[in-house]
């Protein structure tokens, strides 16, 4: 069921959100200090292609300080507006019975686009 979700998640729209998050990686890896905001884009664009059966979890390693200073540059780079891209897209999938799982979705993936750093996709 999860890889019918999937096709149908990248026929309407999940390709085009995942070639953003690719381009803006692009875009973030070409200074050395973007390079973690690249990463986690890409990160971020391969889960925006394929999100059905995959989980975040918090990942357990000791930089605490480092992820919480990068979760709030990245909220003010660009992580606000990724956020809010994805709950509006989630309203508007929610307004159908047959979209409601697509907008659960976009709603865990705007949780996600707040503060990608100090968590993993399994």
């Amino acid at each position: 069921m999860k890889t019918i979700g999937n096709i149908i998640w990248v026929i309407f729209g999940g390709l085009e959100i995942a070639v953003e998050y690719f381009i803006a990686g692009i875009f973030m890896m070409l200074t050395i200090i973007g390079i973690p905001f690249g990463w986690q884009s890409m990160k971020m664009g391969l889960l925006a292609l394929w999100p059905f059966g995959s989980k975040i979890q918090e990942t357990s390693s000791q930089t605490g300080c480092l992820n919480l200073f990068m979760n709030i540059l990245w909220f003010f780079v660009g992580g606000i507006w990724i956020c809010l891209t994805h709950i509006a897209l989630g309203i508007v999938f929610c307004i159908t019975l047959v979209g409601i799982p697509f907008g659960m979705m976009h709603f865990r993936l705007a949780r996600l686009a707040l503060s990608p750093f100090g968590k993993e996709i399994v």
